[in-house]
């Protein structure tokens, strides 16, 4: 880790926290987001100095909260200061704040935030990228990445969500019951969204976006606390437990991926892996199926198999049938197409596979699989273009360099093919 990765480290970590605070406190998200974007300028200058405080979070809220009112106070030379009580919330008298952080108080802002970005006034879609930009600091790139549409599209989406927000003068505050059951569905979305994003960012054994992952975790846990009775989070919470589980297998020393079938499952968390099959089999007792129970079920025949020729694949295809019908999507048919392969051969998969191509032109993954199943019908020209347009649209070195590993097996394949036929 270099002089300063761990102050981005703990910048990326204390974000949600201190962006939870900075908005109940100011209650408009771009001066929310200028106040911390001005305390990690600070943090940078100062921290290589006085090294990290005991609490980030809480120094970052500290530093941007005086930041903004010094901001105000600018302002006010030039325009009448607005009464108090729009300002800020009333409760977070100056003698009383320091008592609420030390009392790690502000955590429970970020699952407040997430439904304040579910407002039913904005579309499902800005809902959810105005939470991924907000919450969790992901980039316009990484969040159109997320919903496959271009970053300009995805940049309009989130202007005008804000633009929204501000115009509709939203509380931020605990929602009540009916708002809270109303909201569910959008914010599920939003912490499997951030888990994904932490899940598939992840650079090696030391990715900085495991935070990312254990954050939607403990946001997907609260979230439980409030729906104890719902199947769904259940679901969502065994999901991202088991995806997790896996963490320490998925690179190796050097921080190249692993694939699922090569993992060293003695690694695996099975601690986690416990805690999540009791929770799903007790969601799917409710008899109330859904997509989140369904990849909850996919993941836990992944981690119930000891070895990997002994996962069961036809009931894994059987259930991406099921998340197809309660949520169609070409990355479901994807990810069934592999469940296929190891059925049917790669003949079958691969002709899932093609009819998606106009829809996940630009997904990696899409380019990264259809190049394997080309490689393994002996297609080698076809699988080479797959795998450079895959290399061209990697998000980070690991996957990058997977697909290199592959193109090189395809070289020497190719070469050991044209030597075998030169001696005949």
């Amino acid at each position: 880790m270099t002089d300063t990765a761990w102050i981005d480290l703990a910048l990326v970590s204390a974000r949600p926290q201190a962006m939870g605070a900075l908005l109940r406190y100011f209650r408009n998200l771009d001066m929310a987001e200028e106040a911390f974007q001005e305390a990690c300028i600070r943090a940078l200058k100062t921290w290589p100095k006085s090294g990290p405080p005991r609490d980030p979070a809480a120094w970052l809220i500290f530093v941007g909260r005086n930041s903004g009112i010094d901001k105000v106070r600018r302002q006010a030379r030039e325009t009448a200061l607005p009464p108090e009580e729009l300002l800020s919330d009333r409760e977070d008298r100056e003698d009383e704040l320091a008592d609420r952080l030390d009392g790690s108080h502000y955590r429970d802002d970020i699952l407040r935030l997430l439904f304040v970005c579910s407002n039913p006034a904005l579309p499902a879609t800005q809902q959810i990228a105005l939470a991924l930009r907000v919450v969790s600091g992901l980039s316009v790139k990484q969040i159109a990445r997320a919903f496959l549409v271009s970053e300009a599209a995805m940049e309009q989406r989130i202007t005008r969500a804000k633009a929204r927000v501000a115009a509709a003068g939203i509380p931020f505050e605990t929602p009540d019951a009916a708002d809270r059951a109303e909201r569910l569905a959008a914010v599920a979305t939003m912490i499997y969204l951030v888990f994904n994003e932490g899940y598939s960012a992840m650079n090696g054994p030391e990715g900085v976006s495991a935070d990312l992952c254990d954050e939607a975790i403990r946001l997907s846990r609260l979230l439980l606390r409030l729906f104890p009775g719902e199947p769904e989070i259940m679901g969502l919470t065994a999901l991202l437990l088991l995806q997790h589980s896996r963490a320490r297998a998925r690179f190796d020393a050097e921080g190249a991926i692993v694939l699922l079938e090569d993992q060293d499952r003695r690694l695996w968390n099975r601690e986690m892996i416990t805690e999540a099959l009791a929770m799903i089999d007790k969601a799917m007792r409710h008899r109330r199926p859904g997509p989140y129970q369904v990849q909850a079920a996919i993941a836990a025949l992944h981690a119930r198999a000891a070895r990997p020729e002994l996962t069961d694949w036809e009931e894994i295809d059987l259930l991406y049938q099921t998340l197809e019908r309660l949520q169609p999507s070409p990355v479901v048919t994807l990810n069934r197409a592999v469940a296929v392969s190891k059925r049917e051969g790669p003949e079958a998969a691969l002709a899932l596979v093609e009819p998606l191509g106009d829809r996940l032109a630009g997904y990696f993954y899409y380019h990264g699989l259809r190049g394997g199943l080309l490689k393994q019908m002996g297609r080698a020209g076809e699988a080479r273009i797959a795998f450079d347009r895959a290399i061209a649209l990697a998000t980070n070195g690991a996957e990058a360099a997977y697909i290199r590993m592959q193109l090189d097996h395809l070289a020497a394949e190719t070469a050991s093919s044209a030597l075998v036929e030169e001696k005949q």
